[in-house]
Formats: C-alpha cells, structure tokens, sequence
C-alpha cells in the first residue's frame, strides 16, 4: 500500500493533506518567501509598477469582459443607462 512499511495508513493519509510546497508551508513562511521574490523582481527590473492611469484601463477592460455577453445583448448599454 505504501512505499514505507513503518507508517501507517492513516500517517499516510495525514502526510497527503497538509500538502507539499508552498501549500504545506505555515503563512508566515509563505510571506517571507513572497517578499524576497517580490523584491528580487523588482532589483532585476522585472516587476512592474502600475500607474492610476494603468491600473484604471485594466479595471476597465476587465469589467468589459465580464459583461461583454450582457452589456451585447442590450446593444452596448450599461445597467445605469437602460
């Protein structure tokens, strides 16, 4: 059943559970890992920063797409102008 004959099934099914990786780290642990990424992509130059006016256009696009079917179905009208 498994590999290791000294652990028991249920050790087993426990082991399976708490996950492998960064799902299996404590949050703490995760964030510090985060971090150290986060800052490392922005020493290397490849983190990008938004601007207002960067981050406002992918709000929009993205509103767009989540009601693209709808918003086509009332011929290009919004909910406020409907």
């Amino acid at each position: 059943m498994t590999d290791n004959p000294s652990k028991s099934r249920t050790e087993s099914r426990t082991a399976a559970r708490r996950g492998r990786g960064f799902a299996g780290m404590d949050p703490e642990r995760q964030r510090a890992i985060a971090s150290a990424g986060g800052r490392a992509a922005h020493a290397s130059g490849n983190a990008h920063r938004f601007t207002s006016e960067e981050a406002r256009e992918a709000g929009r696009k993205g509103g767009e797409a989540s009601r693209g079917s709808t918003r086509a179905a009332r011929g290009g009208q919004t909910r406020q102008n409907s």
